[in-house]
């Protein structure tokens, strides 16, 4: 079983039936809603299809909205695009018309910028390919000098490098989406552009107002968010290394360290851990992947990541299915080498402070410790399934529960199956063995296997989690 999670954005290229059911049967896990484009009722249609084809597949698909953020960008041209050369004046002006760009300056959507830059500082447009150097600022006009030209065209984006842009994480676009995801019960909400953890308690706030218990994800594309990663990373749910404008702000050279601590600081943590932007950037176009896109996805896995995700090649690229398939087999690769070694912060010496996540921990090391075939966690709130992922096993994970959200959230967890199962409603004495039966229905067990399986005394109980019993298939009392 491929334990990595695949996250796909969805979009013109994937949103009908037909190539959705072809993508969950290639191993997607969960789907990216970008709410960067399209309306409301846009993406109310793509989640009811996602849910349509998950209970036809018997599966669940999670579901992650993404937010817009901040648009730090410069406006329009009037004839759509410029060509900048080295040594160039080139002003951008927060007082200029949205559609009268040229050759000299041109409007920007954030009008904050003359205050957050001075002279000296320099400015990353279009993922950096156009570098400008800050001359001066007079008044609502920042006039800079072409350092890297190129074409420019409509609203491409500015960075500044080093990070020190004061842009809110939330706009009142994002508000606004904020109460349609609640209102579509998306599983997660991930928060674009935060600086601290106190933008990531706000979203939680915004969506807890709305009704919503999703999990929020800090995506971390900011210099000031590496700089609190520890802070951001306890008060989300899930971090996403989003390499794009990450490599803008602290130099693409510097992201792959910044991945790999990331990714170990969020496992400690025991949270979820997302690798994002252009893992297989050449299937929008290619059937095939580069072999550096192979050797990024893979080294991820072996850093431990819990998804990895896909963005344009999905969402507008020409191979879809065949995106997942091949990132798939890379994962489950990459996982079956003899090179896999993800460091886990858990061993026999460790105190715990919470009965659950000590028999989380107990469970999974008596299951590496006989010849069990899994391990079934019966969870209310997920919670032991999460510790249970961030510990090394080969073994599956089943994590049963009856709770939506929950389940929901799982989809993202490493190792975890989230599968709907019902303990309050049968007699307690007979939980184990319909636990048991469940995943015998589903051929993932045949009679005389063993499995680990944890529980509480009180079924439906947050945090409950004390027990842990060694059952044999077919043979449960």
């Amino acid at each position: 079983m491929r334990r990595t999670k695949i996250l796909a954005t969805i979009g013109p290229a994937s949103e009908s039936k037909e190539v959705l059911s072809k993508m969950v049967d290639a191993g997607l896990n969960a789907v990216r809603c970008n709410f960067s484009h399209g309306t409301a009722d846009d993406h109310r249609k793509r989640v009811q299809l996602i849910r349509e084809v998950a209970k036809e597949k018997g599966v669940y698909i999670g579901i992650l909205a993404d937010l817009q953020g901040p648009k730090i960008r410069v406006a329009k041209f009037k004839d759509g695009k410029v060509l900048l050369k080295n040594g160039d004046t080139f002003i951008l002006d927060a007082e200029m018309d949205k559609a009268a760009g040229d050759e000299k300056s041109v409007g920007i959507d954030y009008k904050e910028l003359p205050n957050d830059v001075k002279k000296g500082d320099v400015l990353l447009l279009d993922d950096g390919k156009i570098v400008l150097t800050v001359a001066k600022v007079e008044g609502a006009k920042v006039h800079c000098k072409v350092t890297v030209g190129g074409k420019l065209s409509n609203n491409k984006g500015i960075n500044k490098k080093g990070g020190g842009l004061t842009a809110p994480a939330l706009t009142e676009k994002d508000k606004e989406d904020i109460k349609t995801a609640a209102a579509l019960e998306v599983d997660y909400v991930a928060v674009s552009f935060p600086r601290d953890a106190k933008d990531m308690e706000y979203a939680r706030k915004l969506l807890l107002e709305s009704g919503s218990e999703a999990g929020v994800v800090a995506k971390v594309e900011r210099t000031e968010a590496v700089a609190n990663i520890e802070e951001i990373i306890k008060a989300s749910d899930a971090i996403m290394v989003a390499r794009g404008d990450l490599a803008v702000e602290i130099g693409d050279e510097n992201v792959p360290a910044a991945q790999k601590m990331i990714i170990r600081l969020t496992r400690e943590l025991d949270k979820v851990v997302i690798t994002a932007t252009q893992m297989m950037e050449s299937m929008i176009t290619s059937s095939t992947p580069t072999r550096a896109e192979v050797s990024d996805v893979a080294n991820a896995v072996l850093d431990g990541t819990d998804v990895v995700m896909l963005s344009a090649e999905s969402a507008a690229g020409d191979y879809p299915v065949e995106t997942v398939s091949a990132m798939s087999r890379v994962c489950e690769a990459a996982e079956n080498s003899n090179l896999v070694h993800i460091v886990s912060k858990d061993n026999v010496t460790r105190h715990h402070d919470r009965v659950d996540e000590a028999v989380a921990s107990a469970a999974v090391y008596l299951a590496n410790h006989v010849d069990a075939k899994a391990i079934i966690s019966l969870t209310e709130s997920g919670s032991t399934a999460l510790w249970m992922s961030r510990i090394n096993t080969h073994l599956p994970i089943y994590a049963l529960s009856r709770n939506r959200m929950t389940l929901g959230k799982m989809t993202l967890y490493r190792g975890v199956v989230p599968i709907e199962f019902d303990s309050t409603r049968m007699a307690r004495f007979y939980v184990n063995r319909e636990a048991s039966l469940e995943l015998e229905k589903r051929g993932i067990v045949k009679a005389g296997e063993w499995m680990v399986l944890t529980s509480g005394d009180h079924m439906g109980v947050h945090g409950g989690t004390n027990k842990i019993k060694v059952i044999q298939a077919g043979n449960v009392v």
